[in-house]
């Protein structure tokens, strides 16, 4: 058989993709998982019984509000990583740009506390709890963005891999937010941001793994 022949035959039983298919399977992964990981927090963990007083303190909303940012960049980061050839540069600067925020905040508030206040600027009374609690409430956003990836197309595993954790771990982290009753910037940057790194980390070991063709 020529080369020609084989490339028609090959051809002849395609069926084209439903137009926006990867949009509308994040969504519904989404739609899945997002109400899982708020169970988890409100049953495992429990809501800030202050939170109403809270939600009046700026520093609330950029513990709240920077993980959240982050998980829209990675809604994009998710979608494109599921696309051969698509650039991904922006969409993974657009997730890390908070962290750069908060990090900045946690510098400021070390450079102006003094020396005794901060071992509870930075541990405070949950850094023990922090990190695993945020991955442990990333996980259902993360197989739900490796199912979405599984359908769609990655041709690099690892790094699709990291942005379901990306994804993963800043839904985690928001819906941590509701739950977590510290609210200094050194504390934020440190173990919020290492609690959403450790998704990343795993998705980029297991991607290989889970996203087999």
């Amino acid at each position: 058989m020529k080369t020609d022949d084989l490339i028609h035959l090959l051809a002849a039983d395609t069926v084209p993709v439903p137009r926006h298919a990867a949009a509308k399977r994040l969504a519904l992964g989404l739609l899945l998982a997002v109400p899982v990981s708020g169970l988890l927090m409100r049953y495992g963990l429990g809501l800030n019984p202050a939170l109403g007083q809270y939600a009046t303190l700026p520093m609330f909303w950029v513990k709240f509000g920077a993980p959240l940012l982050m998980a829209l960049a990675a809604l994009l980061l998710v979608a494109r990583l599921g696309k051969p050839g698509s650039v991904t540069r922006v969409a993974w600067l657009g997730w890390a740009a908070p962290i750069g925020l908060v990090w900045a905040l946690g510098l400021m508030a070390v450079w102006q506390a003094p020396a005794a206040q901060l071992p509870e600027l930075v541990l405070s009374r949950t850094w023990r709890v922090c990190a695993e609690n945020i991955a442990m409430l990333s996980l259902p956003v993360f197989l739900a963005a490796i199912w979405v990836l599984r359908g769609m197309a990655p041709v690099r595993p690892a790094w699709a891999g990291a942005g379901a954790g990306a994804l993963g771990g800043a839904v985690g982290a928001t819906v941590y937010a509701l739950h977590c009753p510290e609210l200094a910037a050194p504390f934020i940057a440190i173990w919020y941001v290492l609690g959403m790194s450790l998704p990343v980390a795993a998705g980029a070991v297991l991607g290989p793994r889970l996203l087999r063709w």
